[in-house]
């Protein structure tokens, strides 16, 4: 059976393939505490006695954070790894245990709502519902729009098809070495155990990338973090490309007040509510920083050539065309009618660089040396005289 964080390793080793999600949890602790301030929140009409499977992670903390000022009392189940005890005294109880494994801790216990973050196995929504099947109202599931089988598609909305399993793939008995090339299988296979085991009360969640403070994955923190060093920065083919992704506490906070409305259903969560430019992005990033950036546009029949990858090197873009047409330009329509939110570019860029800024230096030279995601700045410099002369020849 695949341990946690051997998925979680193999899934940043494949942060270039298509198929790869936002990732909800890490296995190593974030740098520092959350970064939002949830004290002017307005409090919630009845209080719910809120479970959230894993909470410590990225999008885990702020869920806790928004509940707990809308006067929600929350209970945590996790390994007590990824930060030991972080949330002890503020929450309900904090349960040791392992959704791969043993789930004890929840025996017994009911719950108005539970939030399930960490899960990418089917198995592991198997094993929660052993403890937790009739003994919810609510049961929230964060996947991903890596579900949907036809990338190529433009405006994906809630109804268009997913990605099954292969036939002679077994999902419980997966060699752990194969299970990321199978990301969005497996999680659509989660879906539908989810919708098995909590008929008619489940909420499914499918967001893009994820991103803002605490994001260790560098699938976006790169481009605050590079843009901040200034100097010519090698952006990716075409201005007017399109890239969509969405802040960690609008995520948060929207899945705190669907549990409030007892919202039901599939629901991408998809941002920003109207259609963004690449050029936007990036000088949206530049934006909140005083270093004087200066773009240079790459054609991605050239970056090919260079061995530059979308989604792995020049990260939140993917090419328009072919079987990523619709990559990033995917509908949030039915999440916006049901409350889904946005802050501003400004916010979530100068929320995220001042975070990197707070790291180890190590983890902020990491982002710039393109150890997990992004460009070298080596290479950067490498593929920028390369496209140059280019243009002379």
């Amino acid at each position: 059976m695949t341990s946690r964080r051997t998925f979680l390793k193999q899934s940043s080793a494949l942060g270039a393939a298509l198929t790869l999600a936002p990732l909800t949890t890490l296995s190593a602790a974030p740098s520092r505490d959350v970064s939002s301030n949830k004290a002017d929140s307005p409090r919630a009409r009845a209080s719910l006695n809120i479970l959230i499977l894993g909470g410590t992670g990225f999008t885990g903390p702020e869920q806790v954070e928004y509940a707990l000022a809308r006067g929600h009392r929350v209970t945590l189940f996790n390994r007590n790894k990824s930060r030991p005890d972080f949330f002890k005294g503020r929450v309900t109880d904090e349960l040791i245990g392992d959704l791969n494994g043993d789930t004890g801790a929840l025996a017994d216990r009911k719950f108005d709502v539970v939030i399930d973050n960490p899960t990418t196995l089917p198995a592991w929504v198997r094993n929660a519902a052993r403890q937790l099947a009739g003994n919810t109202q609510h049961y929230m599931f964060i996947s991903t729009t890596s579900v949907y089988r036809d990338q190529s598609q433009i405006g994906i909305d809630e109804a268009s098809p997913t990605t099954p399993m292969p036939s002679d793939l077994d999902p419980y008995t997966l060699d752990p070495a194969h299970a990321a090339q199978y990301y969005g299988a497996l999680k659509t296979r989660a879906e539908q155990e989810v919708q098995a085991h909590y008929p008619g009360i489940n909420t499914i969640i499918r967001p893009c990338l994820i991103v803002g403070p605490l994001d260790r994955t560098d699938r976006f923190t790169y481009w605050p973090a590079r843009i901040d060093r200034g100097g010519e920065v090698l952006a990716p083919d075409r201005p007017d490309d399109p890239c969509q992704f969405i802040d960690s506490r609008d995520l948060a906070e929207w899945m705190i007040r669907m549990a409030e409305m007892r919202a039901f259903g599939l629901y991408n969560a998809v941002g920003p509510e109207k259609p963004l430019t690449v050029a936007e992005m990036l000088y949206g990033v530049k934006a909140v920083t005083t270093a004087g950036a200066q773009f240079t546009w790459v054609p991605w029949e050239f970056l090919q050539s260079q061995d530059v990858r979308p989604w792995r090197h020049m990260t939140v873009w993917q090419p328009p065309y072919g079987r990523t047409a619709g990559y990033q330009r995917r509908s949030a329509t039915k999440a916006i009618a049901n409350g889904l939110t946005f802050r501003p570019l400004a916010v979530t860029a100068k929320d995220t660089l001042d975070w990197h800024r707070t790291r180890p230096q190590k983890e902020q030279d990491a982002t710039l040396n393109g150890a997990i995601n992004g460009l070298a700045m080596t290479r950067e410099t490498e593929v920028l005289a390369a496209w140059h002369a280019s243009r002379k020849s």
